[in-house]
C-alpha cells in the first residue's frame, strides 16, 4: 500500500499553509447534523415530488426536479467523503456508520471506497504511483511508446463521452458493485461491497414496491448517473488542469502535490453548495480533516490560498482536451501535442 511519505526535500510555503489550517480542523456535532438534514430531507422531498408529478403526468415538474436532485446526491456523496477522511464528526463510529448508510444510496460500497481514496491522497501527483483511486493519465512519452491499438484505447477512454457519459455508470453501477483484483487487500473490500449490494437490493426492492418497479427506475437511475457523471467531472478538473503539478517519485513532494496538484475550482454559489466546497480541493488535500462547510472560512481568513490553483467554471471546460503528461515541459498536454512530439522524434 502506497502510504503518504514524509518530504525529502520540504516545500517551505506548503507546510507553511498546512500549520496554519490545522486551526480548522475541529468539526461541530450540531452544524454536521444540520447539514445532514437540510442535504437528506430535500432530496427524499425531491424525490417524492418526482414520483407523484409521475404519477400526475407533469412531466415537465418531473424534469425540473431531476437536476436539483442529481445535485442533492453529489452533496450526500461528499458528505460520505468527509465521513471517509473522519472530518463529519469527531467519533470514528458515526463518520463510519454515516458514510455506510449514505454509501447505500450513492451504489459507494463505504470501506472499500475509502481505502482506496486514501492511496489517492497519499500519493496524487505523483507519476510512480498511479493506478489506485485516480484518472489514468499517461506521460507523452508512454503514450507514444503504445501500439496503435493501445493508443486508440487510450484515446477512447480519454474521450468525454466515455469520461463523463459511460464511464460513471461503469464506475458506480458495475465497478463498484464487485471489487475484482482486491483479494490481495484482504476480505475487507468484498465484505464492504458486498454489505453495500445487500442494502442497495433491500432499499431498491422496497421503494420499487412502494412507487412501481418502472416509476422507481425512472426516478432513481436519470439521478444517480446524472449525481455520477457530475462527480467524475468534478474529480477530473481538480486533478487535470492546466498548472496542475505532477513528478516522479524522487522529486515529489506531498505537500507540494497537495497545494499544486489540486485546483481550487472557483464555481457559482449555488454550485459550492451542491458540492460540499469540495472546489477547494488544493486547501482539502494539503488538510483533509477540515470538515467541508469551515473550508470557506479558510479562504475568508487567508485571501493569499484563494489564487492557488484558481480555475473557473468556464476555465474548466477547456481541461478536457489536457489528456497527458508532457515530463519535458512539466505540463498536462493535449492529444494534438504528442502528435507534434511524436512527428520530431
Amino acid at each position: 500500500m502506497v502510504t503518504a511519505r514524509e518530504v525529502k526535500s520540504p516545500d517551505p510555503e506548503a507546510l507553511a499553509w498546512l500549520r496554519k489550517l490545522q486551526a480548522y480542523r475541529q468539526s461541530s456535532a450540531r452544524r454536521s447534523m444540520i447539514e445532514l438534514v437540510i442535504t437528506a430531507f430535500p432530496f427524499a422531498i425531491a424525490w417524492s415530488a418526482m414520483l407523484l408529478a409521475l404519477k400526475l403526468e407533469q412531466f415537465w415538474l418531473y424534469g425540473l426536479l431531476v437536476l436539483p436532485a442529481a445535485g442533492l446526491l453529489v452533496r450526500l456523496f461528499m458528505i460520505q467523503h468527509d465521513c471517509g477522511h473522519g472530518s463529519f464528526f469527531r467519533s470514528r463510529h458515526w463518520n463510519d456508520w454515516t458514510g455506510r448508510i449514505i454509501g447505500v444510496l450513492t451504489l459507494t460500497p463505504y470501506d472499500y471506497w475509502k481505502a482506496s481514496h486514501a492511496i489517492h491522497h497519499a500519493s496524487s501527483g505523483n507519476l510512480d504511483h498511479r493506478g489506485i483511486g485516480d484518472i489514468d493519465t499517461l506521460t507523452v512519452r508512454e503514450f507514444l511508446d503504445l501500439s496503435r491499438w493501445g493508443r486508440a484505447r487510450y484515446r477512447l477512454y480519454r474521450h468525454p463521452l466515455v469520461m463523463f457519459g459511460l464511464g460513471p455508470i461503469y464506475i458506480f453501477a458495475l465497478q463498484s458493485r464487485l471489487p475484482y483484483g482486491a483479494l490481495r487487500r484482504g476480505w475487507s473490500p468484498w465484505v464492504s461491497t458486498m454489505a453495500t449490494n445487500l442494502g442497495i437490493g433491500v432499499l431498491g426492492a422496497l421503494l420499487a414496491w412502494a412507487a412501481g418497479f418502472w416509476p422507481f427506475i425512472i426516478i432513481h437511475m436519470p439521478i444517480v448517473f446524472l449525481g455520477a457523471a457530475a462527480g467524475v467531472w468534478l474529480f477530473y478538473v481538480q486533478h487535470q488542469f492546466d498548472g496542475a503539478n505532477w513528478a516522479r517519485d524522487d522529486s515529489w513532494s506531498f505537500h507540494e502535490a497537495a497545494l499544486h496538484g489540486s485546483s481550487h475550482y472557483d464555481l457559482p454559489r449555488v454550485l459550492r453548495w451542491f458540492t460540499a466546497n469540495i472546489g477547494m480541493h488544493h486547501v482539502h488535500h494539503l488538510c483533509s480533516r477540515i470538515p467541508y462547510y469551515r473550508l470557506p472560512e479558510v479562504l475568508r481568513d487567508h485571501p493569499d490560498l484563494a489564487d492557488i490553483g484558481r480555475l473557473t467554471l468556464w476555465q474548466s471546460f477547456k481541461c478536457v482536451r489536457l489528456t497527458l503528461w508532457d515530463e519535458e515541459q512539466g505540463r498536462l498536454v493535449a492529444f494534438e501535442e504528442a502528435s507534434r512530439t511524436k512527428r520530431r522524434d
